[in-house]
């Protein structure tokens, strides 16, 4: 394959935003407002990540906010029965618009066009996100393991791979892994949502694998039941994800140190997940695996050091080879990096903000928010009873 040249490489990176003059919005640029919205998603939408959000450095930490709220956007859309196709459609329009500079008036999309402008984010990363959309709205099943990890690598390793260039990221080999944390997560992703999907009428799980366990799929998509051969194909894709979270673990080494605490706590959180399934006895069909808040707030605690599983293997993991499906990814996400102009490093975080300190302000910000949430689950239940009397 033939590296692009430079001018090739520049027309896969956004154009500066097109910002409306500061008087039209009397005195705000709306960036503060735009960054409001993005946290409120990722506080809504996933407690994993909100988590380890709270660790990232400030910048950091808003642009990883940005990057997701867009993929979580755009992802509900995508779910949304009514949509189709067409939303997809509309999304690759307003991807065309962020890139060109002019998003379309959401506040994901603004906030997601400094991001991919300021991190020189190549469009084809994004574009794998959607055409990962276009997968399930196709219904498409997966004949191996390598198609659901094709698969995995547009919908999680493309993200992975946002986020590894918004930490300034630009070693290939240290690319690779985030690669194979986003393909890790997935895979977990597919194992706790087997029998959730199968009610929906999805399966995500390798064909030649049920077919080697005598699964007949069309019986079991029409009734959704576990049994002891269902159970060895969700141990086997675990066992699948545990080997792309060892290569996950040895890139997070590379990362700049002060986001390595929030990146091995994401990784840990949904390592933990897979363990709940394990501890289910494999069955994801009668039990949705989660993990609670005291075990998020060990796993937190734990990820401020290395992983000490991998200690004697993580250079040689480091330097492994990349996930053929995710090479073209890599590849390209390497270059844009190698050749975007030099970014300001990662602000190294102080010893007071690492200590009990900063992980105290957490718990106490996350014991807030649950019991906020008990407080607005409780309001609810009252208006449902008072409504049905």
């Amino acid at each position: 394959m033939t590296p692009p040249d430079s001018a090739a490489l520049d027309s896969l990176l956004a154009r500066p935003l097109a910002r409306r003059p500061i008087l039209l919005n009397y005195g705000f640029s709306g960036d503060f407002e735009d960054q409001r919205a993005c946290s409120a998603a990722i506080r809504r939408g996933s407690k994993s990540f909100h988590l380890a959000s709270l660790l990232l450095p400030g910048p950091t930490r808003e642009a990883a906010r940005a990057l997701y709220a867009f993929c979580r956007h755009s992802d509900d859309l995508i779910d949304d029965p009514r949509s189709g196709m067409p939303a997809l459609q509309r999304l690759r329009v307003r991807l065309d618009l962020i890139y060109a500079g002019d998003p379309a008036p959401f506040a994901c999309d603004r906030a997601f066009a400094r991001v991919v402008h300021d991190h020189a984010i190549a469009k084809p990363v994004v574009e794998a996100l959607l055409d990962g959309f276009a997968m399930d709205l196709d219904g498409r099943r997966h004949a191996t393991i390598d198609d659901v990890k094709a698969y995995a690598t547009c919908v999680a390793a493309s993200v992975g791979l946002m986020m590894a260039s918004v930490m300034g990221v630009s070693d290939r080999a240290a690319l690779a892994r985030a690669a194979d944390l986003g393909i890790a997560m997935q895979l977990t992703n597919i194992a706790r949502d087997v029998g959730e999907d199968a009610r929906n009428g999805r399966l995500y799980l390798p064909l030649d694998w049920l077919e080697e366990q005598g699964i007949d799929v069309a019986a079991f998509l029409e009734t959704p039941h576990f049994t002891p051969a269902l159970g060895l194909v969700v141990r086997r894709l675990l066992d699948e994800a545990a080997r792309h979270y060892r290569l996950g673990h040895a890139g997070i080494r590379s990362l700049p140190k002060p986001c390595r605490h929030a990146i091995r706590t994401a990784a840990l959180v949904y390592e933990a997940i897979g363990e709940s399934i394990a501890a289910n006895g494999y069955d994801s069909v009668n039990h949705r695996a989660t993990t609670g808040l005291s075990t998020k707030l060990g796993l937190l605690i734990k990820a401020r050091s290395d992983d000490r599983r991998w200690t004697a293997t993580a250079v040689r993991d480091l330097h492994a080879g990349t996930e053929p499906v995710a090479r073209s990814l890599v590849t390209l996400s390497g270059l844009l990096r190698e050749s975007a102009p030099m970014q300001r490093a990662v602000k190294p975080t102080s010893d007071a903000e690492t200590a009990v300190g900063r992980v105290t302000d957490i718990l106490l910000r996350l014991h807030t928010d649950a019991r906020l949430e008990t407080l607005r689950r409780r309001e609810a239940a009252r208006e449902k009873a008072a409504s049905l009397a």
